[in-house]
């Protein structure tokens, strides 16, 4: 009688297979293929070996019958077991279907291949550890070598252990626990290299330049149009590597330790309301680092705590995912690109995952230079329901002349709440060289409010709350407008998304644009560029002219953020309404700020021929930076969308407004002084996309441009009109 292995999947423990009366089973429990052959082999022999009862067979000529499954049979079968190991009893009968095998045969090659995959790994992990254990042996004959002939430096004698000082004790403690995470954390990283990582320097010994490698990227992410500085940069040589996991290690100790830090490290402001790192106390604290501060460079640390409405293991996730991180942060992140996976994780999840990613950070204005960046992330499991996700810049690996910014090790660490919440402290260090940036945007930039971790936590819990308010099943029906249907709100909310990160992505003064400026010499210049737009669902085809413009306002961010969202006060500055009446058709509400909204509005226009046309608009506001942006869309479309259609195929060219504080004492997002009275003023970014030409390959005409130019002009003196005139 045959043997099959049980589902425990236990080596060697082969229990026997009960035959029935029914012949075809029988039958069909004489069949193996040849891995099942091949591991009964593996304790016997032969076959014959297997089973004494086949040995005593009182028919002689019986012969044994063998099924070989086809190399289409296997091929199918090896690639259902990387989805599924276990399949159950309905998949092993599909599975059968499919490939002419009985269910039981389908089984049995599952649970061979288990029992043979588990051999495998045990014999690799056996290999791995004797390795290790005459590493080990070896370091350990090597020490008792250098303690017998140790020598005192004073007096010449011999010296003992126990005269170690206690702090030279605790450093060697330390170095011993962070080796123990490099070298497990190379151990994993290992898989995925392809090759166990060989030893490697301490971070303390000198680091030989290495020129960057110039040619294709290679990665999972894409950049479109990225600068010079980015696209030069290749995924990591394979001798960087090590360097490159203790350099994540170090910057992860660091994260923590500088979270978990106060005074005299962070020393709080004298009216309370932010936090001033000591740079002089970090250097004492962290003397080693990634080395110092490169001259001319300045330094940005700040810190920031928010507890935020997500799980955190949803926050790590979008982390350590670089789609959905550079979607989340896309007022921040203006591209961003993941260049190498040193390791996926362990466990399933992000612990101990490590990626070279480069990125590109911004601030929606064309008057502020884009930051580059070419740095490691790595994700760390701490405690239970505490994580870390740690970047740090590898330019002392890969030096740069032209890299003008680099991050110190920033991130944030995550901890559980109750609720499904999660409390996140934000660090954000870096050093950078602030060329370029106009003087309207000085102060906000030189006071770190620009880039500083009070943005980047106040953007994610905004966009916390908009994904909450995206599950959300309990929505109020009594208000006119609201748009109750799930599938059309889903629908409604990701054009909304699209729509603000194509915003995003073409007002800032990313390395993948080139502005041109066409009138004036002061801050109200107009700068112009234009785009292609071909076989992009989501854009109307031809040619689009994108103007943008910034400029001052003696207005709190507030103010001007309700007086531009504000269907009623429209028809103030919106020239290409004529004037009508604007009307809101429904509106998703996804946030606390009743100014956090998705709103379908129509234009009553005095002229006849534009009746009926729609504007989608997504107002978003938190205390750092707040967004009016829209786009003229088709009513059959939307139709399609707000009856949860797919919005991907709808065409926008998105306009609008991107309103920050101008970083004067007392300017806030938030506008939380303007009740009481002036709370600093308004830095305001006006930006419209045309289309000019339904053919891409066409010429830009003067009269195109001269056109957007008088727009773009006669709605900021509007604006200006409209907002002073109000504020007197």
């Amino acid at each position: 009688m045959f043997q099959q292995p049980n589902n425990n999947m236990m080596e060697g423990q082969l229990h026997p297979f009960e035959m029935t009366q029914n012949t075809s089973e029988s039958e069909i429990a004489r069949m193996r293929d040849e891995e099942f052959d091949s591991a009964l082999k593996s304790g016997s022999e032969n076959h014959e070996g297997v089973s004494g009862e086949d040995d005593q067979d009182p028919r002689p000529n019986k012969k044994k019958r063998y099924h070989r499954h086809t190399q289409h049979q296997i091929q199918q079968m090896e690639a259902f077991f990387k989805e599924c190991p276990h399949p159950d009893d309905k998949q092993r009968k599909e599975l059968g279907r499919v490939l002419g095998l009985e269910p039981l045969q389908v089984k049995f090659w599952f649970q061979n291949k288990r029992t043979q995959m588990k051999t495998q790994h045990e014999r690799q992990e056996n290999s791995q550890l004797r390795a290790e254990n005459e590493k080990l042996r070896a370091d350990n004959m090597r020490y008792r070598e250098a303690l017998s002939t140790a020598s005192c430096p004073n007096c010449g004698g011999p010296t003992t252990v126990g005269q170690m000082s206690f702090d030279e004790h605790h450093l060697r403690l330390e170095n011993a626990r962070l080796r123990e995470e490099i070298d497990r954390i190379s151990a994993i990283a290992a898989k995925y290299v392809g090759k166990p990582v060989v030893s490697y320097p301490l971070l303390s010994s000198p680091m030989t330049p290495r020129p960057l490698d110039f040619g294709s990227q290679t990665g999972s992410g894409e950049m479109y149009g990225t600068g010079e500085l980015l696209r030069s940069i290749n995924a990591p040589a394979e001798a960087d590597k090590p360097m490159i996991i203790e350099l994540a290690v170090a910057a992860m100790e660091e994260l923590v330790r500088l979270a978990q830090m106060g005074e005299p490290l962070w020393m709080t402001s004298l009216d309370g309301s932010t936090t001033v790192f000591n740079e002089e106390e970090y250097i004492r604290t962290f003397p080693r680092g990634i080395g110092p501060k490169p001259t001319g460079f300045k330094c940005e640390a700040s810190k920031e705590t928010c507890v935020l409405i997500m799980n955190h293991i949803s926050l790590v996730e979008i982390l350590m995912d670089v789609q959905q991180w550079s979607t989340v942060f896309s007022a921040i992140v203006s591209k961003a690109s993941t260049l190498d996976v040193l390791s996926t994780g362990i466990a399933g999840n992000y612990n101990g995952a490590l990626q070279v990613m480069t990125a590109e950070f911004q601030v929606p204005s064309p008057l502020v230079p884009t930051r580059e960046s070419y740095y490691v992330r790595y994700c760390k499991h701490h405690a239970e329901g505490t994580w870390a996700v740690v970047d740090v810049s590898l330019d002392n690996i890969r030096p740069n002349p032209a890299m003008r910014c680099r991050r110190r090790p920033s991130g944030c660490l995550i901890q559980e709440m109750p609720n499904g919440y999660s409390k996140v402290t934000w660090i954000e260090h870096v050093e950078v060289e602030d060329r370029g940036v106009h003087n309207l945007y000085k102060q906000l930039v030189s006071s770190g409010h620009a880039f500083g971790a009070k943005r980047w936590i106040a953007t994610l819990d905004r966009q916390c709350e908009r994904l909450a308010s995206l599950m959300a099943t309990n929505i109020p029906t009594g208000d006119a407008g609201v748009i109750t249907n799930q599938d059309g709100r889903k629908s409604m909310l990701k054009l909304a998304e699209r729509m603000v990160i194509s915003f995003c992505a073409g007002v800032g003064a990313s390395t993948a644009h080139t502005w041109t400026t066409l009138s004036g010499t002061g801050a109200d210049d107009v700068r112009v560029m234009t785009r292609k737009s071909v076989d992009d669902p989501g854009r109307p085809p031809g040619l689009v002219l994108s103007a943008a413009t910034s400029f001052w306002l003696p207005v709190s961010p507030k103010r001007v953020f309700d007086f531009l969202r504000d269907e009623n006060s429209r028809n103030e500055w919106d020239i290409l309404s004529n004037g009508g009446v604007v009307q809101e058709m429904a509106h998703i509400a996804n946030g606390r700020d009743t100014g956090n909204c998705v709103s379908l509005l129509r234009v009553n226009s005095a002229n006849s021929s534009q009746t009926n046309m729609l504007i989608l608009q997504e107002s978003c506001t938190d205390p750092t930076a707040s967004f009016v942006i829209y786009a003229p869309v088709d009513i059959v479309a939307m139709n399609v969308v707000l009856n949860g259609g797919d919005p991907d195929y709808v065409a926008l060219l998105p306009s609008g407004f991107a309103i920050l504080p101008d970083g004067s004492s007392g300017s806030s997002g938030s506008g939380v002084a303007d009740a009481g009275g002036s709370s600093g003023g308004s830095l305001l970014t006006v930006a419209f996309q045309i289309l000019v030409d339904s053919v891409p390959t066409a010429k830009l005409s003067l009269g195109s441009v001269a056109t957007v130019n008088n727009l773009i002009a006669c709605t900021v003196e509007r604006i200006k009109a409209s907002l002073t005139c109000e504020n007197a």
